[in-house]
């Protein structure tokens, strides 16, 4: 059995165990209540015998043990009837028993609680006592529910420390592998470059070093990249419309011409507190998985627009679009479409815009079949 098996196993065995604990509880008080229950019946027919001994009394009966009875009663309320006519009451207040209308309430309440008591308190002459619950007995009713709250919510917590630390673990998985990446990346690059300059010496077609250039250049961006995941990356202020558009413009030129491209954007520039390498990462992933929505075909639009707090950058797609329900799950790490994919794209976004930038990523529209709108908002410099 390999060890995730037996932790799986042994998850299941606590949860086996919790449930069967939680089953004993709920059955034992719903016992306890049986049996307090039948013991207070039990009081209120000596209640009941006190009464007939009361009423039927002369001047040689002893009443002392029917009084000590009504007296010990403290806490189950009781009224005594004779059809519509209050013949004797404990532990009810005055207010109830003076207003009709609040004494057939209560009366009412008192039945539902308890099956009234109907007694013969002279050769055919009847009395019927309502009763319900003490205040004791009351409490422990909703002692069950108040006990599941309690494990629901030990339950919530667990669920969210274990989701917190499964996270936070992933988290430093996903931070060493970059690193990592980048590190690995990095050696071939240095030698590329080395190359590179060897075959500048040589007699050969300037073009070809040029583009091998360019290229060294867009790996270094991505070691960049990479060997900023799991570090804290320095923001500088620069105009977000100017790294907007060269990330874009970038990406516009490698992309098929079936790709219809638009950039609108304020002439003057917007200052925002951003890291340029992680920023054109974000553009980037956002524009590859509009292209992937379009399959390859279709309009991309780029749109920034600013309000007095906030720059917004909204990619709109004429892509397949985004069920509703999937709005906040597609940015979850692992969760794909695509049959290939990752997962890593949109959580990735998310991270760098939201961990890194300190603003906002959303879904602002998608309509099945139309396209989807992604809007980015990150907060100017307060001037």
């Amino acid at each position: 059995m390999s060890f995730s098996e037996r932790t799986n196993t042994t998850r299941w065995i606590i949860i086996s165990v919790c449930f069967i604990i939680i089953s004993l509880i709920l059955w034992n008080t719903y016992t306890f209540f049986q049996i307090f229950k039948n013991e207070e019946r039990l009081k209120m027919n000596l209640f009941v015998k006190a009464q007939i001994t009361i009423v039927n009394a002369d001047e040689n009966t002893d009443v002392e043990l029917p009084l000590q009875i009504f007296n010990n009663n403290t806490s189950i309320p009781g009224i005594i009837m004779l059809y519509d006519k209050v013949v004797s009451a404990v532990n009810v207040p005055d207010e109830i028993l003076n207003d009709k209308k609040k004494r057939t309430a209560f009366l009412n309440k008192l039945k539902n609680e308890n099956e009234p008591i109907t007694f013969e308190y002279a050769p055919g002459k009847y009395q019927t006592l309502y009763y319900g619950n003490s205040s004791l007995l009351n409490k422990l009713k909703y002692y069950p529910i108040a006990l599941l709250l309690i494990i629901f919510l030990c339950i919530a917590l667990i669920y969210n420390f274990y989701k917190s630390t499964k996270m936070a673990t992933q988290n430093k998985l996903w931070a060493g592998m970059a690193k990592e990446t980048a590190h690995q990346i990095g050696t071939p690059l240095s030698s590329l470059i080395g190359w590179v300059e060897i075959l500048k010496t040589e007699n050969i077609d300037s073009s070809i070093s040029t583009e091998i250039e360019k290229d060294i250049e867009r790996l270094q961006t991505i070691t960049d990249r990479f060997s900023k995941i799991g570090s804290v990356p320095v923001l500088e202020l620069h105009d977000i419309v100017e790294e907007t558009k060269m990330a874009y413009e970038y990406l516009q030129s490698r992309f098929s011409k079936q790709v219809a491209f638009s950039f609108e954007a304020p002439k003057e520039p917007i200052l925002v507190m951003i890291n340029p390498t992680l920023h054109s990462w974000t553009i980037e992933n956002l524009v590859k998985n509009a292209i992937d929505a379009m399959k390859g075909k279709g309009t991309l639009d780029l749109q920034i627009e600013q309000d007095a707090n906030q720059v917004k950058i909204n990619i709109k797609d004429s892509g397949t679009g985004i069920p509703k329900k999937q709005f906040k799950t597609i940015f979850e790490t692992g969760f794909t479409t695509k049959k290939r994919g990752w997962g890593l794209g949109l959580s990735l976004t998310k991270r760098i815009v939201e961990d890194y930038h300190n603003g906002k990523i959303k879904v602002l529209h998608s309509e099945i079949g139309k396209g989807t709108t992604f809007q980015i908002a990150l907060n100017k410099k307060v001037q």
